[in-house]
C-alpha cells in the first residue's frame, strides 16, 4: 500500500554538466505527469513519461530536471566583436534619439549575458544516460517515501477500523435491549392512561412487532461487518486500491445511515454519531491511498 504524496531526488554529473532531478506528487483520482526539461531536451519527455509510469498508478507527480554547467566553459563565454558591436549600436541609437549612454562595467554585463554563447547545453541523445540515471535515482526515494507513508496510513486506518467494529459490536448490544425495553414502556403508558390491556393482548403484541420490525437493524449490522472486514483485507492488497476503499468508505456510510435513521434510543444514536465521525476521517486519509 503506497501513499500518493511523495518526494525523491537524483543527481548525476558529466564533465560539463551536472544534472539535478526532482519528483514529487500530490493526491489525484488518476494518474497525472508533468516533466519540466530544458528547452534543448524536450525530446526526453516520453522516456521521463514512462519511467514515472512504471513506478506511480495515481497521483498528480511532477518532475523537474535542472541542468548546470561545470568545468571549462561553464562561466560567462562571449565574442569581443559582437559585444563591441553590440555596444555601438547602442551609442549610436542613443544619439540618434536624443538620449545619452555611458557604457559601464553594468552595461557590458548585460550585453555579454545577453550574447553568452557558454549555456549551450549537449544533445538530447549525449544527456539522455545522464537524465535517466537521475530520474532512477530520483524514483527509488520517491517510492520509497511514498511506501513508508502508506504504511503508516495502513496503521492509522486499522486503529480506525477496530474503533469502527467495536462499536458495532456495541450496536448489537444496544439493538437487543430495545424490543423489551419498548415493551416495558408500552405498557407502563398504557397502565398510566388507565387502559387495563395484558400484555399477551393481539393489539399490544401486534404493536410490539411492528416496533420490532422497525427497529431492526440486524440485516445493516451484517453488511456493515461484511464491508468492515473488506476493507481491512484491501490494506493488504497491491496495486491502486484508493478507489475500492472510497468506494467501501460510501458503503459503510451508507450502512450506518440507515441503522442512524431506525434509531429510537439514545444510546444508538450516540453510537452511529461516533461511526460517522470516525468514518469520515477514514474517508480523508483514504484519499491519500495510491
Amino acid at each position: 500500500m503506497q501513499s500518493m504524496t511523495g518526494f525523491g531526488r537524483g543527481e548525476a554529473r558529466s564533465e560539463h554538466v551536472e544534472i539535478t532531478v526532482e519528483v514529487s506528487s500530490v493526491n489525484r483520482k488518476s494518474l497525472e505527469v508533468g516533466v519540466s526539461l530544458p528547452r534543448e531536451w524536450q525530446s526526453l519527455e516520453r522516456d521521463v513519461n514512462e519511467a514515472v509510469r512504471g513506478v506511480a498508478l495515481r497521483g498528480k507527480v511532477s518532475v523537474y530536471v535542472q541542468v548546470r554547467k561545470v568545468g571549462h566553459g561553464a562561466g560567462l563565454d562571449w565574442d569581443d566583436e559582437k559585444v563591441l558591436a553590440t555596444v555601438r549600436r547602442l551609442e549610436s541609437f542613443a544619439h540618434e534619439h536624443g538620449m545619452t549612454i555611458a557604457p559601464d562595467g553594468d552595461l557590458l554585463l548585460r550585453v555579454i549575458n545577453s550574447l553568452d554563447t557558454g549555456s549551450t547545453l549537449p544533445e538530447a541523445e549525449v544527456a539522455q544516460p545522464l537524465v535517466m540515471g537521475a530520474l532512477k535515482q530520483a524514483l527509488e526515494g520517491f517510492a520509497a517515501m511514498r511506501a513508508s507513508e502508506g504504511e503508516a496510513l495502513k496503521k492509522d486506518l486499522l486503529e480506525r477500523l477496530a474503533f469502527l467494529e467495536g462499536q458495532v459490536v456495541k450496536m448489537r448490544e444496544t439493538v437487543a435491549d430495545a424490543v423489551p425495553t419498548y415493551r416495558e414502556q408500552l405498557f407502563a403508558r398504557l397502565q398510566k392512561a388507565g387502559l387495563e390491556l395484558e400484555l399477551d393482548d393481539e393489539r399490544v403484541l401486534k404493536e410490539i412487532a411492528l416496533f420490532a420490525d422497525r427497529a431492526d437493524i440486524a440485516e445493516e449490522l451484517t453488511r456493515l461487518s461484511s464491508h468492515l472486514e473488506q476493507f481491512k483485507s484491501t490494506l493488504d492488497e497491491d496495486g491502486a486500491i484508493g478507489r475500492k476503499m472510497d468506494f467501501l468508505c460510501q458503503e459503510i456510510h451508507r450502512e450506518v445511515n440507515t441503522s442512524g435513521s431506525k434509531a429510537n434510543q439514545l444510546e444508538l444514536t450516540r453510537l452511529v454519531i461516533d461511526c460517522k465521525n470516525e468514518l469520515e476521517r477514514i474517508r480523508e486519509q483514504a484519499q491519500n491511498i495510491e
